[in-house]
């Protein structure tokens, strides 16, 4: 690193300084709560001054919107994008998303909604927003696979997509493998086995 690349108190600054805020953001919103996160605390982690954090976000707020906005900008790509699944296992599949790392955390924009009580907040916003794009995701995809009502199920999968992560946190314990084996069940139930046929 050369000096050009540090400020005045040694800290790095540049055009890295917004993707190391938002990576502060992302590990102390985790770790410790929105509310409970103060921009000194960030800006430390992150090694820029205030004034170089408030040149890249007007407010606290702004932050918390965009690091809600980055966790998953296409909606779950990972599961509705593969090709090697048929839609009904594209379903299930975004049962196994959580389990993929070391823990499943409260979903993001559950924890929040649930810190952020004022709805016109924008990280409230982007919350709703996102809920709306996973329920509308699940029917297009269980449309795909058939299924007789894809906006219910799409609704009902999205709830249990919320519980198990809601469940998991509250319990420390692994909810989505019974989220899943629930899902099944619904989508199976949704989804006529066979096509009717015609009557001469």
């Amino acid at each position: 690193m050369t000096e050009l690349e540090k400020g005045p108190q040694r800290r790095r600054r540049g055009r890295g300084a917004r993707e190391r805020i938002l990576g502060a953001s992302r590990q102390l919103f985790r770790d410790q709560g929105i509310n409970r996160t103060g921009m000194d605390q960030l800006c430390e982690v992150a090694q820029v001054s205030k004034r170089t954090a408030y040149q890249h976000f007007t407010n606290k707020d702004e932050l918390v919107a965009e690091y809600l906005r980055r966790f998953d900008p296409d909606v779950m790509p990972g599961v509705f994008d593969r090709t090697d699944l048929t839609p009904r296992d594209r379903l299930l599949a975004a049962f196994e998303v959580p389990a993929a790392g070391d823990t499943a955390p409260l979903c993001p924009y559950i924890a929040a909604a649930v810190e952020i009580h004022d709805p016109e907040h924008p990280a409230s916003r982007c919350a709703r927003d996102y809920k709306k794009a996973i329920a509308a995701r699940l029917a297009e995809t269980a449309r795909e696979a058939g299924a007789t009502d894809p906006e219910q199920l799409g609704e009902q999968l999205a709830l249990l997509l919320d519980g198990a992560s809601a469940r998991t946190r509250v319990l420390n314990a692994e909810s989505f493998p019974t989220a899943a084996a629930i899902a099944a069940v619904l989508i199976d139930n949704a989804i006529p086995t066979t096509a009717p046929t015609m009557t001469a």
